[in-house]
């Protein structure tokens, strides 16, 4: 059984393959340990897919996975944390600029009691502006709002207990955020300086549009952090308030009915009717969010609660 694992996505990338795979090896082969590299191609439309059969058969330690078509990175990452069975995951782009004699580093730093250590890119050799501001504001947003304050959350270079993968569900478009994820379950995450070399072959697959796919990330992130065990505070709160808002205006235009006025025109009654429909609707789904936040966790096993060790007569267990 593999001790480590590399996860790589891969889309487009049949130049780079061969060098990538080069690089590892050259890394990896050095630290004595048995290791597994787990290659997934995303669909690709080029050869990419043949480039990583010929390679499979050359390379003993190399594991393809191919995918019917492309499903995006985060679905090729969660591929291939399911498909490696290493102790340790570490994860880096295909395209080279994630520089693999980094990886040992990153280990070293692992062992230090940290469940996910981080690459910090700090002197990126991207385009200042379609890449580089969007990146800084994104992850200063990202930091503010989730609570983990990492220089560069777009570095795909990280190492990973296995046990902490296991734990994480991936969906849409998470990968980015799953040093956020991690500390949800309570991961001890620390942060290191990395190489960040040029594109060599190709081009970017990302532009200026994934800024919006970020904020509606964050967003869910953020909501998953604040409220995944008790939707109820967010959902009910606004329906208490609204209804209370709507109690409010109907008993003061009630009593401007008794007093003989007409308020069948007046604004006033549309607002405290929609004011009471949308309390009740709000606080409804909140009721449907604790249901379905049960089923959740319920229907998978899985505790509200991360254990990090037991210790039974003085030995952890």
């Amino acid at each position: 059984m593999p001790e480590l694992s590399v996860v790589v996505p891969l889309f487009n990338e049949e130049e780079s393959l061969p060098l990538l795979v080069e690089r590892l090896l050259a890394s990896l082969r050095p630290l004595g340990c048995p290791f597994e590299l787990v290659l997934v191609d995303d669909g690709s439309s080029d050869r990419t897919a043949d480039v990583l059969r010929q390679q499979a058969q050359a390379v003993p330690e190399l594991v393809a996975v191919l995918l019917r078509r492309n499903y995006g990175q985060t679905a090729a990452m969660a591929a291939g944390f399911d498909a490696s069975s290493g102790r340790v995951i570490v994860t880096l782009d295909g395209d080279l600029q994630n520089d693999p004699a980094d990886i040992p580093m990153l280990l070293e730093q692992l062992e230090q009691g940290f469940d996910l250590v981080s690459g910090w890119r700090h002197q990126r050799q991207d385009h200042a502006v379609s890449r580089l501001l969007p990146s800084k504001i994104a992850n200063g947003l990202i930091a503010r709002v989730t609570g983990v304050k990492l220089h560069d959350y777009g570095c795909s270079l990280k190492a990973y207990r296995r046990e902490l993968v296991e734990d994480m569900n991936l969906y849409g478009e998470l990968h980015r955020f799953l040093p956020a994820l991690a500390f949800i379950e309570g991961a001890r995450i620390a942060e290191v300086k990395v190489n960040h070399n040029a594109r060599q072959f190709g081009q970017s697959k990302y532009g200026i549009d994934r800024t919006f796919r970020v904020l509606m990330d964050l967003f869910t992130v953020w909501f998953m952090k604040r409220f995944l065990t008790r939707p109820m505070y967010v959902f009910g709160f606004g329906g208490i308030s609204a209804m209370a808002v709507g109690a409010v205006l109907s008993a003061y235009l009630l009593a401007v009915k008794l007093g003989g006025a007409q308020i069948g025109t007046r604004p006033l009654l549309l607002v405290a009717v929609l004011a009471l429909i949308t309390g009740v609707q709000l606080f409804c789904f909140g009721l449907l969010s604790e249901l379905q936040m049960r089923t959740y966790h319920e229907s998978q096993g899985r505790p509200i609660y991360r254990v990090r060790e037991t210790l039974r007569g003085g030995l952890a267990a």
